[in-house]
């Protein structure tokens, strides 16, 4: 996915849109991998504002804490406040904290990486990661968006769709070959997704990192509606796909039936809450 943000040349038209603050939230979103730092004139054309406008945002965004500039270089980089927005969504996000206590208990039952993601666009993001005991050569941090079409967690997300649903987010997707495995074939993939919708869970091949297996399975929320999705991963050194499926599935459909249906004993999820608890109390 291409990370250059442009603003929009024609703004919605609802007079509730403030194009404002979405000016800021761009100079924020132009930060990346190769852009880590910016002078005035880069954030210009990367946002595509005038150096006049963006200079207003950048010394507003200082000001308040989310930007640094370097005195001498005149560059701007982003700070570790801006993390605290990011932040704020995990702490009360209530999926991850029902969830958080049953996926740690897979986690050192399994030995394995599992993960847990929330739908965004064509692509599914990390909100929690609970890593395995082994070494695992795939970073994969908070906040890491990876696309549904070739992944077993985006799989098992567009299996609890309507056929419909599920075509139009493959069809907007950039079905990119990412390994030698990755399926980009939109019939194949949509044949994938069905086998998932039957089977109750979807599985990936090493499809974006090479030699990773996945195994994905749906949270479902009220009226049964899917609202995220939990993975298992483990390399194809240590295990096949058939394997996992046939010792690892059964165990991840327990846990997703529980997280779906049953809320954790409070001395288990006690720990998850303490950071919600610690931002109430510092209101």
């Amino acid at each position: 996915m291409d990370s250059k943000v442009m603003l929009q040349e024609e703004e919605p038209a609802n007079r509730l849109y403030i194009q404002s603050f979405a000016k800021g939230l761009a100079v924020i979103l132009a930060f990346g991998p190769g852009r880590r730092e910016m002078n005035l004139p880069e954030l210009a054309a990367e946002t595509g504002m005038s150096k006049s406008a963006v200079q207003r945002f950048a010394f507003t965004l200082e000001t308040l804490g989310y930007l640094r500039k370097n005195p001498e270089t005149k560059r701007y980089a982003l700070t570790p406040k801006v993390i605290e927005l990011g932040y704020r969504y995990l702490l009360i996000d209530p999926v991850l904290e029902r969830a958080s206590p049953y996926l740690l208990e897979l986690n050192r039952k399994c030995g394995e990486n599992i993960n847990i993601s929330e739908p965004d666009g064509t692509d599914m993001v990390y909100v929690g990661r609970f890593p395995g005991f082994h070494y695992m050569p795939v970073y994969m941090p908070i906040g890491r968006r990876l696309p549904m079409f070739c992944t077993s967690a985006g799989r098992a997300y567009l299996a609890a769709l309507s056929q419909d649903e599920a075509a139009d987010i493959i069809d907007r997707s950039s079905l990119e070959k990412f390994t030698p495995t990755t399926v980009t074939d939109r019939q194949e993939l949509l044949d994938l997704v069905e086998k998932a919708r039957q089977q109750g869970y979807a599985t990936a091949n090493g499809e974006y990192y090479q030699g990773d297996l996945g195994i994905g399975i749906v949270i479902r929320g009220h009226n049964s509606e899917p609202v995220a999705v939990i993975n298992m991963s483990a390399p194809s050194s240590r295990w096949s796909l058939q394997r996992m499926e046939e010792e690892l599935a059964p165990q991840l459909l327990e846990v997703s039936r529980l997280i779906s249906s049953a809320a954790p004993e409070p001395r288990k999820a006690a720990p998850f809450k303490r950071g919600i608890e610690e931002v109430r109390a510092h209101r």
